[in-house]
């Protein structure tokens, strides 16, 4: 309960202050002369705390007042934050080997090759499926022995091989 003690004072002190600036506003709108303004502050301040004075550009002469003013701050230093500037600019090496097949042109059919490659395969699984087809109807039919379909088989093959070179 001490506390709202002093909240109910401190409350009625400042109502003490406004009536008070309100009398001298209306002392000087009516033309009396009012106390000086210094007086009415020197007795509002004593309720208050005095409050010192902090000299951030001013280099006090009075010694007392010294130890108001701020410390100087500190300061970066100018070639640090430049050696950082440099250090950021210079390029970083992206790439630290050269392959040399990367760098060789292609042909200028790589395209066509690209291309034509899925066909290829297909085809070639086609062609396979037919060399076998073509191998178990002559087995079935019994018209050579498998020595000969066997020759033959490897024979296309070997063809097939130099067809594609």
């Amino acid at each position: 309960m001490a506390a709202v003690g002093s909240l109910e004072e401190e409350a009625r002190k400042r109502k003490e202050r406004l009536k008070a600036l309100k009398k001298r506003q209306q002392g000087n709108n009516e033309g009396d002369i009012a106390e000086p303004k210094a007086k009415h502050f020197a007795e509002e301040d004593a309720d208050s705390e005095i409050i010192k004075p902090v000299f951030k550009n001013y280099q006090p002469a009075d010694e007392v007042l010294l130890e108001n003013k701020l410390a100087d701050p500190a300061l970066p230093s100018v070639e640090e934050h430049i050696a950082d500037q440099l250090s950021a600019g210079k390029p970083v090496p992206v790439v630290q080997e050269v392959d040399i097949m990367n760098l060789a042109p292609r042909k200028p059919d790589w395209d066509l090759k690209r291309d034509v490659a899925k066909k290829l395969q297909r085809l070639e699984r086609r062609t396979q499926r037919a060399i076998a087809e073509l191998i178990r109807e002559r087995i079935q039919s019994g018209q050579e022995d498998l020595s000969t379909v066997a020759s033959l088989n490897t024979a296309t093959n070997q063809q097939n091989d130099s067809d594609s070179d």
